[in-house]
C-alpha cells in the first residue's frame, strides 16, 4: 500500500508525555498486566496511531490517559504522563485528583468512545446532550450553549443541525451518531482528542467522512490526535506515527511510512500479512499467530514464523473457485429469498391513513446453499440490517 503523509506538527514542547505506564489489574487467576511499562510523547497537530489485536491494551491505555480506568481494589498504575495546554501549562494528570480530573476531561482533553449508541443516552435528545458537556465547561447562557452546539453539528457536517438537534440517538443513523460524539468531544475545544476506534461499526463511505472530519478539525484546531484502532488501512490514511502494541507493550514505534514499507517486529508483519487481499482468495485464512514463534523464556522477543508465508501461498485457483462454486449451486438452497419488499410509513393524512412510504427493500432475491457464505454489503441506509431482521420475521 502507498502511504503519503504530510506532517504539520511543530517542534514546540511536547503536549503529552507518557513515561512507563504500567496498569495490572488482580484477578482469580493473580495479576495480569494490561498496560506494561509503555513511553511516548506527541505534539500539537500530530496524529499517532495505535494499533493491535483485541486485548493487546490500547483501549486500557487510552482510558488511563483520563483516569477512567475503574479505580477497583486490586488494580495497580504506575509511571506518569504530563499534559501541556496554555489553560494549565504543564501539569501531571496521572497525579491529578477527581476534582481536577473532571475539569480537564471535556475541557482539555477528550475521547471518542468505541460505540456511539451505548455512548449516548437514549431518554436525552442529541442536542441537549452536547449543550450538557458545553454547560459543564463554559460560562454561557442556555441559548448561547445551543447555538455553539448547532455551530458544531454544522462542523461535523450533519447535513441537518435542527434535525439532529430535536432527534433522539435510536433515530439518526450510526454515521450521525458518531458524528454527534464527536461534537461532544470537541465542544469545549479540547488540545487533545482519543478516538477509540470511532469508525469501526460504520461502511466504508461513512467511515471516509469521519476521517476527513477528524483531520480536518486536527489541522484547524491545531490538535493532538491518539487514533486507536486494529485496522491498518485507516491508520494509513490518518497517522503521522504509529505504536503497535502486542500484549501491554508497545513492540515497534515509528513513521507511519516505516512500520509499512520496512516494518521489523515479528508481530507487525504479521499484522501487516493478514490484512484481507482483494485478489486472491486463501483456501484459509492466515492469523496474527501463524506469524509468531513464541518462546518460553519470558525475557526472549517473539520469534517470526514461516507459516503464516505457507498459508498465504496457498491459494484457490480460478479453476477451483469455479469448481467449488458449481458444487454449491448443484444442492437444494437452504435458504430462498424471493422479491421481499418492505415499506415503512412516512406521512399520515388527517383520517390517519398512510399517503407516504420509505422503502427499505425493494424486491430483493437470492438463495444459500449449504457450505457458502453470502455476503450482503451496501452503504448505511440501504437495507441490509431490515433485510436480515425480515428473514427471521424481526420486522
Amino acid at each position: 500500500m502507498e502511504v503519503k503523509r504530510q506532517y504539520r506538527h511543530n517542534a514546540s514542547t511536547h503536549l503529552l508525555e507518557v513515561d512507563n505506564l504500567s496498569i495490572t489489574f488482580q484477578t482469580e487467576e493473580g495479576d495480569k498486566t494490561a498496560v506494561d511499562g509503555i513511553s511516548f510523547k506527541m505534539k500539537r497537530g500530530e496524529t499517532i496511531g495505535i494499533v493491535g489485536e483485541s486485548g493487546s491494551g490500547k483501549t486500557v491505555t487510552s482510558l488511563s490517559l483520563l483516569q477512567l480506568v475503574t479505580q477497583s481494589k486490586g488494580m495497580r498504575q504506575g509511571g506518569k504522563v504530563f499534559l501541556e495546554s496554555e489553560r494549565l501549562g504543564r501539569v501531571e494528570i496521572s497525579r491529578s485528583s477527581n476534582k481536577q480530573m473532571r475539569k480537564i476531561r471535556g475541557q482539555d482533553v477528550s475521547m471518542i468512545f468505541q460505540e456511539p449508541m451505548s455512548s449516548l443516552n437514549p431518554v436525552y435528545t442529541c442536542g441537549n446532550q452536547v449543550i450538557e458537556a458545553v454547560l459543564l465547561h463554559k460560562d454561557i447562557s442556555q441559548k448561547e450553549a445551543k447555538q455553539q452546539t448547532l455551530d458544531l453539528f454544522k462542523q461535523v457536517k450533519l447535513k441537518n443541525p435542527e434535525r439532529i438537534f430535536k432527534s433522539y440517538p435510536h433515530q439518526i443513523s450510526g454515521g450521525e451518531k458518531q458524528r454527534v460524539m464527536i461534537a461532544i468531544a470537541l465542544s469545549c475545544d479540547p488540545v487533545l482528542l482519543i478516538a477509540d476506534e470511532p469508525t469501526t461499526a460504520l461502511d466504508v463511505t461513512v467511515q471516509a467522512a469521519i476521517l476527513d472530519i477528524l483531520l480536518e478539525l486536527r489541522d484547524v484546531k491545531n490538535m493532538g490526535l491518539i487514533f486507536i484502532t486494529h485496522d491498518l488501512g485507516v491508520i494509513s490514511q490518518i497517522a503521522d506515527r504509529v505504536l503497535v502494541m502486542y500484549k501491554g507493550k508497545v513492540v515497534e514505534e515509528g513513521n507511519v511510512l516505516k512500520i509499512f514499507e520496512d516494518p521489523q517486529h515479528p508481530y507487525t508483519k504479521g499484522l501487516l500479512a493478514c490484512r484481507p487481499r482483494t485478489d486472491i482468495k486463501l483456501k484459509v485464512l492466515p492469523t496474527v499467530d501463524d506469524f509468531m514463534k513464541e518462546s518460553t523464556d519470558k525475557n526472549s522477543e517473539a520469534k517470526f514464523s514461516s507459516v503464516g508465508w505457507a498459508i498465504l501461498q496457498n491459494y484457490q485457483s480460478e479453476s477451483e473457485s469455479r469448481e467449488q462454486h458449481d458444487k454449491l449451486k448443484a444442492q437444494k438452497p437452504i435458504l430462498e429469498v424471493k422479491d421481499v419488499t418492505i415499506q415503512f410509513p412516512k406521512k399520515k393524512n388527517w383520517y390517519g391513513k398512510v399517503t407516504h412510504h420509505n422503502q427499505a427493500v425493494n424486491e430483493v432475491s437470492f438463495n444459500v446453499y449449504p457450505g457458502e457464505t453470502l455476503g450482503l454489503v451496501g452503504e448505511s441506509g440501504c437495507g441490509k440490517s431490515t433485510l436480515a431482521k425480515s428473514i427471521i420475521r424481526l420486522v
